[in-house]
Parts: structure tokens; sequence; C-alpha cells
């Protein structure tokens, strides 16, 4: 898979792009470098215990993979309308752009929880199994991947 025809690619090749699923348990975040990683990869999952919590956690990996672009993923119902959720999240959003330097993004994530299943179930790595304790970062890896093929949402 290639990803270097994609807008997003060329746009912000050279940087390091950390892509965030928001759960309200779990928050999995995955990372790719557009010119360096060959495609994104899933970095782990953080356990929501308070905002300020996850912000700092967060921040700390800013800081340790020296990411310029951060990409949160909004849920939105299959015929494109958002949720209650979608409100949480695009609060959440709001909040951590207040704590970092980094450009905050957002892109829509419809699907990428099931997509993450499906390929649970294909895949060696994971036993053919879904795994639901590395599923929240496959997800926001599958979430980065729609951001590069995607017109960017919001800047």
């Amino acid at each position: 898979m290639s990803f270097d025809q994609y807008p997003n690619y060329q746009k912000f090749k050279g940087e390091t792009i950390l892509c965030l699923d928001y759960g309200t348990k779990f928050t999995g975040l995955a990372l790719f470098s557009p010119g360096r990683d060959p495609f994104p990869m899933p970095h782990s999952r953080l356990k929501f215990i308070s905002l300020e919590k996850l912000i700092k956690d967060i921040k700390k990996i800013i800081d340790e993979e020296i990411v310029t672009i951060v990409v949160v993923g909004i849920p939105r119902f299959t015929d494109g309308k958002e949720s209650s959720m979608s409100e949480k999240v695009h609060l959440f959003a709001s909040d951590l752009k207040k704590e970092i330097t980094c450009k905050v993004l957002k892109q829509d994530e419809t699907l990428s929880t099931y997509e993450a299943e499906e390929r649970m179930k294909n895949s060696p790595r994971y036993n053919f199994k879904v795994d639901y304790n590395q599923i929240d970062a496959l997800s926001a890896s599958i979430i980065l991947e729609d951001f590069l093929r995607s017109p960017i949402i919001e800047e």
C-alpha cells in the first residue's frame, strides 16, 4: 500500500502525525511520518482516568516522538450525521488544542472500529482474532490512513 499519490501525504511529507481515536474508556494512538514510514502504525492505547491525565500523556508522546500534527477521529453515523459522542470528541479536540503547540486536525472515523475488527480477523499478527487490547490503536491507524486519502475536513 502506497500513500504517496494522496494530497495529504504530499502536504505533510516530513512531518510526524499522531492520530487519536478518542474514547471514554480508552484512546487509541497511531503514528506516521510521510516520506519516512511505509504506512501508519498502531502506537498504543491510553486508559481514560481523567481529561487532564490523558492530555498529559498525549503531550509526553508528542514530545518523545517529535509530533507536529495531531489528527483526531470524529465519530459519525453512516449517514454522515454526528452523534452525542461526536460532540464529546469535538470538546476533547478543543481542550487538547489549548494545551499543545501542534496543529490539530479532524478526520471522519466512520466504521474504523468495524474495519479494525475485520483486519484483525484476517491477520496472523492478531492470531486471526479480535484483540480488544489493541483495537483502539489499530482503529487510530485506519483513521490516519483515511486522513491521508481524504481532503482535510478542518484546520
